[in-house]
């Protein structure tokens, strides 16, 4: 099952859906399952700030340390701007994660290092709001942006790393057909320390087959 997006937009072409009565929210929206992943907007900053911050310990052992302004709104306008040049250059895609039913914000993903030329490549990154862990939500939301770089991007190859003792995230990568493939020591700097990370990776041809047995799978059969 391929998640559902529309491509990339040109300035231009938002500005005409914008004056046709549509928002670059809802553009960009790719719906997988039970998520939808959007575009930052800057009305999303206080519910944006309202999950981080009720979800601080949750996720602080695994992020770099969050600077004293982490949930202000200057900070998430830095963010948004970030956010967009990156998209701009076509080096970085980033998302907030909200469940279709009621449109609540469960998290983020994002897609940044985008490598062109005889790489083709990109990293991806994600959090989930303590509420919402465990729930299957990060799982559908990751199938939604791997759709999003092998089918949209072309993109061959998806990285990720996680810290060792991060079971969670090394179950979801392993259930997403990321493959382990090394460690790297000291790769980041996490929660105040240099800490050594698992390497994961996908490849194109590896997200085809796993789509392709689902699809089949998810076929009935026949009488």
């Amino acid at each position: 099952m391929a998640a559902r997006h529309l491509p990339l937009l040109t300035p231009g072409t938002r500005g005409l859906l914008r004056r046709l009565g549509f928002s670059r929210r809802e553009a960009q929206g790719m719906r997988f399952g039970r998520v939808v992943l959007l575009s930052a907007q800057p009305g999303d900053w206080t519910e944006w700030a309202a999950l981080r911050g009720a979800s601080r310990a949750f996720l602080t052992p695994w992020e770099s340390s969050w600077p004293e302004d982490a949930l202000t709104w200057a900070a998430f306008r830095r963010r948004l701007r970030q956010y967009a040049e990156d998209r701009d250059r076509g080096t970085g895609y980033y998302f907030l994660i909200r469940r279709a039913g009621d449109d609540a914000l469960l998290g983020g993903i994002n897609l940044t290092n985008v490598r062109r030329g005889i790489t083709q490549s990109g990293t991806l990154g994600y959090w989930i709001g303590a509420p919402f862990a465990r729930q299957g939500y990060m799982t559908e939301a990751m199938r939604a942006i791997l759709s999003f770089a092998f089918d949209e991007l072309r993109l061959n190859r998806v990285e990720a790393a996680c810290l060792p003792d991060n079971a969670a995230s090394r179950a979801l990568l392993a259930r997403c057909g990321f493959e382990q493939e090394g460690r790297a020591r000291k790769y980041l700097r996490i929660n105040g320390m240099w800490q050594d990370h698992l390497t994961f990776a996908i490849l194109r041809e590896d997200w085809a087959a796993r789509e392709a047995k689902q699809t089949a799978q998810a076929k009935p059969a026949r009488e």
